[in-house]
């Protein structure tokens, strides 16, 4: 029990450090309420499952091509951006009422996470590489029998983030005025393009090395 609670924890602290998964899902809560936030997070868990099974086939060496990780780098420098662009360029036409209304569709908040997960190559350093070695450790340690049970572990902590930031980005909606809510749109439109262009450099760093 102790060994799957540590995999409930690691499931944790993948999706804890404040990325842009955690901005959108803080943004799209505030605006959208908590089922909108929760979407973006399973969008983005259900990319996670594909980089975990990626890892069960084995595609580790593929992944480090070059040509593929700048590739990685672009997409989601633009994915980012985009969002983020989105999210300032919105900021001014939300009140604390009309975002009770909000349009943004259900498969619109999941396949921003998707992507925005899909395209990270942060997330894909993890799944490829040290999920793969913890993997090869559950192999030879536990065998191949318990590594399901501790995949699924993982993705218990990974859900209860989800959960956890949907709820407080749709309590916090309650609370907010116009002035404040646009201000914390900016601030996340601002993080989201801030990481967007961290992508692009490591981008521009691999095309010229």
């Amino acid at each position: 029990m102790s060994v799957f609670l540590g995999y409930i924890l690691l499931g944790l602290s993948l999706a804890a450090p404040i990325g842009p998964v955690n901005a959108a899902q803080l943004d799209r809560g505030i605006k959208s309420g908590f089922f909108h936030a929760w979407l973006v997070g399973l969008g983005a868990t259900v990319a996670d499952a594909i980089y975990m099974l990626l890892v069960f086939v084995g595609v580790v060496q593929f992944i480090e091509v070059p040509i593929i990780q700048t590739f990685l780098w672009i997409f989601g420098f633009f994915v980012l951006v985009y969002t983020g662009i989105e999210s300032i360029s919105g900021a001014g036409r939300i009140t604390a009422t009309s975002m009770r209304s909000s349009k943004d569709s259900h498969l619109k908040s999941f396949f921003s996470g998707f992507f925005m997960s899909l395209f990270n190559p942060l997330t894909i350093l993890f799944w490829l590489g040290i999920f793969g070695s913890i993997l090869a450790k559950t192999v030879t340690t536990y065998g191949t029998s318990q590594v399901i049970l501790y995949s699924a572990a993982i993705f218990i902590g990974i859900t209860v983030w989800d959960i956890t930031m949907a709820a407080l980005a749709s309590t916090l909606r309650k609370f907010l005025t116009n002035r404040l809510l646009t201000i914390i749109s900016i601030v996340s439109g601002f993080s989201l393009i801030g990481f967007g262009v961290y992508f692009g450099i490591q981008a521009f760093l691999i095309l010229t090395s």
